[in-house]
């Protein structure tokens, strides 16, 4: 769906005719605060194709540009729904469809640890800069923190991380920090999940960059969160994963864990664009009503 007369079918040969129209858009684009007056966001996160994440369920749902693109519009569109988080490539096909404005817009910004690569955990910034982000009038930036103490890329990405956390922080611009401890494991890179790690990577996030000050943290729902949580003062948002069981289950767990003071909201993708049922709206109404309180 599109909130003006450009549809998907369109993008490219405004692509071809019009690239010029990017820019202009993004500088007319009508913004809006971070946040409400209830402090939380629920943002839509699609920048998992940029590093060959197209699988949802076992699956390569996110193949399709067109479909993905579709629910996206569907998904931004909705009441609750504060914004996206995405690409270049991605954030300018939803600004020529009309649908980011009053919508925050957080730029994906490494992207270049492709899944499956034997340089995944090199974390490279291959996408926004800083500058770009400032410059383009987007909200913020975020950047992929893996830490495999036995990867030398490790070093790489806190330093480009941290880079990106002072930047953002002097253009007074959010910086969204997702951090991991992460293994090789059975040929692949693999995310330790358990409380005790992830409040080690919280610790080291935190630490990143000249200024905490506009430093927002990405975390998955795991275990024990509470404990969890009381390893920051940091505003945190709750990441959705690719959920493979009942959404009943994932939706009851993100409903315990935004009860927790430091847990400001959702970052979620495949779970609310590619649902079991296929019912986007349903899921992501669902989704708004968790952390606004409000349903749509």
């Amino acid at each position: 769906m599109s909130t003006n007369s450009v549809s998907v079918n369109d993008l490219t040969e405004i692509r071809v005719r019009e690239p010029h129209r990017i820019a202009s858009q993004w500088a007319s684009r009508r913004r809006r605060e971070l946040v409400g007056a209830d402090g939380r966001l629920l943002v839509v996160a699609a920048d998992h194709p940029a590093r060959g994440a197209l699988g949802v369920r076992g699956s390569t749902a996110m193949a399709s540009r067109s479909n993905l693109l579709e629910r996206l519009a569907t998904a931004v569109s909705r009441p609750g729904v504060d914004g996206v988080l995405g690409t270049p490539d991605i954030l300018d096909d939803l600004l020529l469809l009309g649908v980011l404005d009053d919508k925050v817009a957080i730029g994906s910004m490494n992207r270049g640890g492709l899944q499956g690569a034997t340089f995944e955990l090199d974390d490279r910034f291959t996408a926004y800069r800083a500058s770009d982000i400032a410059a383009g009038g987007l909200d913020g930036g975020k950047m992929l923190t893996r830490i495999c103490l036995d990867d030398v890329g490790t070093s790489a990405t806190l330093e480009a991380s941290a880079k990106a956390v002072t930047e953002l922080a002097e253009a007074k611009l959010m910086a969204m920090v997702e951090p991991f401890m992460s293994v090789h494991a059975g040929g692949r890179v693999s995310n330790l999940l358990d409380p005790d790690s992830t409040i080690l990577s919280m610790h080291i996030a935190a630490g990143l960059g000249a200024s905490s000050a506009y430093t927002w943290l990405k975390v998955p729902v795991v275990d024990d969160l509470e404990r969890v949580m009381d390893a920051t003062t940091l505003p945190t948002l709750l990441l959705g994963g690719d959920p493979q069981g009942d959404p009943h289950d994932t939706y009851a767990s993100w409903g315990r864990a935004l009860d927790l003071p430091a847990v400001r909201g959702l970052v979620v993708g495949r779970a609310l664009l590619f649902p079991p049922d296929g019912d986007v709206t349903a899921a992501v109404d669902i989704a708004a009503e968790l952390v606004h309180g409000v349903a749509p």
